[in-house]
């Protein structure tokens, strides 16, 4: 139970980032915030799940993301604590362009978790997704810089806390509503 809210604590922290440092700027200095949400990170990668396995590409990113907040602790610089979004999404693209070149591609992967079948149709549709979740990630850190070098708190809590997140959910929802047509068509 107190796993699940632990959980629940670390996914708010995480959605919620870009309105907990833009509401929090105006109270606390940079080094504080970053050191406020190093200490959940390091409650997230206590509160894995202890696997036999490799835990692939978070292993990687959790500890990462820890690094970085401690990064920002040291340095006491605003731009940097507000730069993790674009970071976020550079990781993101770079998981699903890596499976691009590397096969299977990374929404093959979460395909075959459903059907372990998949077939030839499927692994190509998989393929074309990920390109597509792959530019999305590209041109997301694109504009979260872009909210990031324009200057305004307001704006870059906007984009980072609200759009980008809209967006994702409407690239999500049309893909689902293509994925029907695509596997009712094999």
């Amino acid at each position: 139970m107190l796993r699940i809210g632990l959980s629940g604590l670390i996914w708010a922290v995480t959605i919620g980032y870009p309105f907990l440092v833009w509401y929090s700027l105006e109270y606390f200095q940079p080094r504080s915030i970053a050191l406020a949400l190093a200490a959940v990170f390091l409650l997230r990668l206590l509160a894995r799940n202890p696997s036999p396995k490799p835990a692939g590409i978070a292993a990687i990113l959790a500890p990462a993301g820890l690094i970085f907040l401690l990064a920002i602790a040291f340095l006491n610089e605003t731009r940097w604590l507000l730069s993790y979004p674009v970071l976020v999404s550079l990781s993101f693209f770079a998981v699903f362009a890596y499976s691009l070149v590397y096969p299977p591609s990374a929404v093959e992967r979460l395909a075959r978790l459903e059907d372990p079948d998949l077939p030839a149709k499927g692994v190509a549709y998989t393929r074309k997704v990920t390109l597509i979740w792959s530019v999305f990630f590209f041109c997301n850190a694109g504009l979260s810089l872009l909210t990031l070098w324009y200057g305004d708190p307001w704006l870059w809590s906007l984009y980072n806390g609200c759009l980008s997140y809209v967006l994702m959910g409407l690239l999500m929802a049309g893909e689902m509503l293509v994925r029907r047509k695509v596997k009712a068509s094999y």
